[in-house]
């Protein structure tokens, strides 16, 4: 069989067990896709670019599962080593620049989409069902809902069982929540409000859209919560804002710099439906898992942007409409050839 991918999945990753059970969650997310793309019928790859592999462990592709006859997935590692890593200031504290390596696999995707994502997550039915229908459209950006559920049910499950459990298993929902069409009440703090103060000050924002500048409504309405989760448009989309900004810096906040970056040069806002979502396996040392103080810990060890920056770089992106203008123009270590491992029943054309 023979064909181009319509979907490109790049995320990132390491066997250094982060989190705890990280196989266990790569295993889970490397099934699930295979399981959905086979059912929907949707010819797609899954780049997970190993970004600085662990002297003392198996590479991703020797433990991970791979595609069987006729499987719909092609299974790409793209494997940036330890000495590509050890040119960044930060490379003791940041043993993967997350962002960095995503855009390894974005500028080596051979799909006309690329959904950048990470290696924790099942996805809906109804949400491949979107993806499978094959309408994606070239101006616009995806968002999708990430919903957390509790990591204690089984790898054995089907995918059936696993997203049945999950559906009926959510701690917390993150993401635009489609009903309030002024504001995304996430970005004013009111994430855990209640139904009717997100309603008051979504009506409020209605009026002060009078009063603000046009970047700061477009910025308001941006749907940038766990936006790494879940970040889908046509590659020159990604082309056009040259990626993730490539910075020595912690991941935080990047990804959101990228949803920016996209608003501000053109490309609308599309929000997902609530029940075409991404379920988000629950692990330690996730930042939602934090306390405050955890939190600071976090970053005395690795810096990163803080949100204060964010919002002036937003409002300036979608003032004078332009991405970063930072990258360099090998951005994703184009210049450069990676040991690369593929798996595929397909004949990628």
């Amino acid at each position: 069989m023979a064909g181009t991918p319509y979907l490109s999945i790049v995320a990132a990753s390491r066997n250094d067990n982060h989190g705890g059970d990280a196989l266990k969650r790569m295993t889970m997310f490397v099934n699930g896709l295979i399981a959905q793309t086979n059912r929907h019928k949707l010819l797609a790859e899954l780049i997970i670019v190993e970004w600085n592999p662990p002297e003392d462990k198996p590479l991703l592709h020797t433990v991970l599962p791979k595609p069987r006859d006729a499987d719909y997935l092609i299974l790409r590692y793209v494997i940036v080593p330890k000495a590509i890593h050890q040119r960044f200031r930060l490379a003791r504290e940041i043993p993967l620049y997350q962002m960095i390596a995503k855009n390894v696999g974005i500028r080596r995707a051979q799909g006309e989409f690329i959904l950048c994502t990470n290696i924790d997550l099942l996805f809906s039915h109804d949400l491949f069902k979107i993806l499978a229908a094959r309408n994606l459209r070239h101006d616009t950006y995806y968002r999708a809902n990430r919903c957390d559920v509790p990591d204690n049910f089984s790898p054995a499950w089907n995918v059936d069982q696993q997203l049945e459990w999950c559906e009926k298993n959510v701690i917390r929902r993150l993401g635009r929540d489609r009903r309030f069409r002024n504001i995304n009440p996430e970005l004013v703090g009111l994430m855990g409000a209640p139904y009717p103060i997100k309603w008051i000050f979504d009506k409020a924002a209605s009026a002060l859209k009078l009063f603000w500048p046009e970047e700061r409504s477009k910025y308001y309405q941006a749907d940038c919560f766990a936006c790494g989760d879940f970040t889908l448009m046509a590659k020159k989309a990604w082309f056009d804002i040259e990626g993730y900004l490539e910075l020595d810096f912690h991941a935080l906040h990047i990804d959101t710099l990228g949803i920016l970056a996209a608003m501000a040069l053109g490309y609308r806002q599309h929000v997902l439906p609530p029940n075409a979502c991404t379920y988000h396996i629950e692990h330690a040392e996730g930042w939602t898992t934090m306390n405050p103080i955890e939190k600071l810990g976090f970053l005395k060890e690795r810096p990163s942007i803080d949100y204060g920056l964010v919002y002036e770089l937003g409002e300036h992106f979608l003032k004078n409409r332009k991405t970063y203008n930072l990258n360099p123009d090998t951005w994703g270590f184009s210049d450069l050839t990676f040991e690369e491992h593929i798996f595929s029943t397909f004949e990628v054309e």
